[in-house]
């Protein structure tokens, strides 16, 4: 697990533990949430500790809750590591649905993407969104990215495959 915690004006991004299993499952266990995502919607408390259990181990990407600052309420996750297949750094978001439209993932990325850029001296960034996810475009828009292309995005237990919008950016 990596340590890392990054404050915003809004947010905290610090580590995801398994106890933050009830706030996770709140908004994993939404479909209004998962239905763009690549993992399929959460049934039970004891999936999400599961997965929570594996982000504490995974030293391969940096692995954030996004805690709001003004309630210190958990509202959603993020990850940002870099792409074996082109040195790239990829990175995404996921949010409570209550919290969507509020500037939340945009700032958290920003986040994310400003931490790579100085700790490693990261300047090429790939993010990608199912096709119907237009907000989540706009996200990437926001932070930079620019539209390169479809590709191909699978729920990680191939129930469902739709087009998906890849982004890029260098700076």
């Amino acid at each position: 697990m990596h340590n890392v915690k990054i404050k915003t004006e809004h947010l905290l991004l610090r580590p995801l533990i398994v106890a933050d299993a009830n706030e996770v499952f709140e908004w994993v266990s939404d479909e209004r949430v998962s239905r763009y995502m690549v993992y399929t919607t959460y049934t039970s408390i004891e999936q999400v500790r599961e997965w929570l259990a594996f982000v504490e181990k995974d030293t391969s990407t940096y692995n954030f809750g996004f805690e709001r600052l003004s309630d210190g309420k958990l509202i959603g996750s993020g990850d940002i590591g870099t792409d074996s297949k082109n040195g790239y750094w990829r990175f995404g978001y996921n949010l409570r649905y209550d919290c969507w439209g509020n500037g939340y993932a945009t700032e958290a990325a920003k986040a994310m993407i400003e931490y790579v850029r100085k700790k490693f001296g990261a300047t090429h960034f790939v993010s990608s969104h199912a096709e119907k996810n237009l907000a989540s475009g706009h996200v990437m828009e926001k932070c930079g990215l620019h539209f390169v292309g479809y590709g191909d995005f699978q729920k990680l237990d191939a129930s469902c495959k739709m087009r998906s919008m890849v982004y890029e950016g260098e700076f």
